[in-house]
C-alpha cells in the first residue's frame, strides 16, 4: 500500500515538529491530534489537519486515525519525570484505533533507556521509563506492523549521517531533526517492521 496520509501524535513536540516537517517536504497529507493547537508553530499549523483533543480520550484518538495509511507516535511528558499512564493509555487507544480503521503501519519514539537492565537506569527516570516499557508491551503485543525507535540523547545539531541499528544503541546522541525524519521514512520500509530500532548520529559526526 502507498502511504500518502499520516497522522501525528505529540506534533508539537521537539521530536513531532521535525516528525511533521519531513512528512510535509516529502509530500505526504498530515494529521495532528493537538491538545493545544498554539504549541504548534503557525506556519506549520497551517498546512496540516489539526484535530483538538486528547490521546486519552478514546473518541478523539479514533477521529484522529480514520481515513489515514499510517501513524507516528512521538508522544512525551515533557520535562516532567513523574510517574504517569499518559504515554501508555494513549498507545493502547492508539493501538485500538488502528485496528477499528484497519490501519497497521506505526512508528513510535520510546527511550534507549529500554536497552538497559532497569537497575541500571538512572532512578530520576525509573517512573518514566515504567510507562515507556508499558508503551512498549502494548505495542509488541498489538499484531501490528510496529516501528519501535528508541533513540539516545536528542539534540539540536544539524542533519547529518547516522546509524540504525536493530536491538540496540549503536551510540549516544541523535540529531532531533533526523530523528524525526527516520520517524517518517521507516513507515515505508518493511526492514525495519516489528522490530526495536535503535539510532544515533555517526562518531565523525558529532
Amino acid at each position: 500500500m502507498t502511504i500518502k496520509n499520516i497522522v501525528i501524535f505529540g506534533a508539537s513536540g521537539q521530536i513531532g515538529q521535525n516528525a511533521t516537517a519531513t512528512a510535509l517536504k516529502q509530500g505526504y497529507k498530515v494529521r495532528a491530534l493537538l491538545r493545544d493547537p498554539s504549541k504548534m508553530p503557525n506556519d506549520m499549523r497551517e498546512q496540516i489537519e489539526v484535530i483538538n483533543g486528547d490521546v486519552t480520550n478514546e473518541s478523539d484518538v479514533k477521529k484522529a486515525v480514520e481515513g489515514q495509511d499510517a501513524v507516528v507516535v512521538t508522544l512525551g511528558t515533557r520535562n516532567d519525570l513523574a510517574p504517569t499512564t499518559v504515554l501508555s493509555e494513549g498507545m493502547k487507544n492508539i493501538v485500538a484505533a488502528m485496528k477499528s480503521s484497519g490501519i497497521d503501519i506505526v512508528s513510535v519514539c520510546i527511550s534507549a533507556f529500554l536497552f538497559y537492565e532497569p537497575e541500571k537506569v538512572p532512578a530520576i527516570f525509573h517512573a518514566i521509563n515504567a510507562d515507556h516499557m508499558r508503551m512498549y508491551e502494548c505495542l509488541k503485543e498489538s499484531g501490528l506492523k510496529w516501528i519501535a525507535i528508541f533513540p539516545p540523547h536528542f539534540t539540536d545539531e544539524p542533519s547529518g549521517k547516522y546509524t540504525v541499528k536493530h536491538d540496540s544503541s549503536p551510540g549516544r546522541m541523535i540529531s532531533k531533526k533526523d530523528l524525526g525524519a527516520f520517524m517518517v521514512e521507516c513507515l515505508s520500509n518493511p526492514e525495519h517492521y516489528n522490530k526495536v530500532c535503535g539510532i544515533a548520529q555517526d562518531k565523525t559526526e558529532v
